[in-house]
């Protein structure tokens, strides 16, 4: 069986291959073989009594999680399973995250990462609280063009009389009275306070 999205093979053991194990954690899960080669076929694995001690305490120690693993055998040649469970928080190595997508590991940074956290959480950034954003950041000319726009479409609520905090509230884009991410499209003032 070739290497696949949940499974990878590795010839030998190499401290780097946590990274894998953590990038399956936060993927679908997934299987790693040490002393397979990459088309699957049993090459043995050296000091393997020495490797069933060590892995599951390396998995533990520097990632938090466990993981099953098994030393297996086949034509007189030792082999080890690690079957790493898709975890529904966040997990990183050494305060990096990794992810399984396809049959590679990559490294997660920037808006990735940003995306990957909220999902890990059940957030979207649209429904993201902001602080420090207050209504006096509203632009009432861009919630009037944004009114017309609406009225336009056939897809305007009863608004009539309401005050812009009344309108966001109606609109679901305030929770407790703060406003949201997704409300700084009416954002005129201070936008780099809102957005860092």
């Amino acid at each position: 069986m070739p290497e696949q999205q949940n499974i990878e093979y590795k010839s030998s053991w190499h401290d780097d291959y946590l990274k894998w194990i953590c990038g399956f954690a936060n993927a679908q899960g997934g299987r790693i073989y040490i002393g397979k080669n990459d088309v699957g076929a049993v090459v043995g694995v050296e000091d393997s009594k020495r490797l069933m001690d060590e892995i599951p305490n390396k998995i533990k120690n520097n990632m938090g999680i466990t993981a099953e693993v098994n030393l297996l055998q086949e034509d007189d040649k030792h082999f080890i399973e690690i079957i790493v469970q898709p975890y529904s928080v966040p997990i990183s190595l050494r305060g990096r995250y990794y992810y399984r997508s396809g049959s590679v590991k990559q490294e997660l940074t920037g808006v990735a990462l940003s995306e990957f956290l909220l999902k890990k959480a059940g957030q979207t950034w649209d429904n993201m609280i902001e602080e420090d954003a207050t209504f006096d950041d509203i632009d009432e000319a861009t919630i009037k063009k944004y009114l017309r726009k609406a009225e336009e479409a056939g897809r305007l609520p009863d608004i009539d009389e309401l005050t812009t905090p009344e309108l966001l509230d109606k609109l679901r884009l305030t929770k407790k009275r703060q406003t949201q991410t997704c409300r700084n499209r009416f954002v005129r003032q201070r936008p780099r306070k809102v957005l860092s």
